[in-house]
């Protein structure tokens, strides 16, 4: 379960990044973020337990 996360937000970020350097995306670039924070933030909470 812990590297399907990681592999999640890695992949969000790879996409965020390449929208970013094309500039495209606009909404869609901040909802990717959003996106792969949540799933940061969920894994670190769920790793401490």
């Amino acid at each position: 379960m812990l590297g399907l996360i990681w592999t999640l937000i890695v992949i969000l970020f790879v996409i965020w990044l390449v929208l970013l350097l094309l500039k495209i995306g606009g909404a869609l670039i901040y909802l990717l973020l959003i996106a792969a924070l949540v799933l940061f933030i969920i894994q670190f909470f769920t790793r401490k337990r």
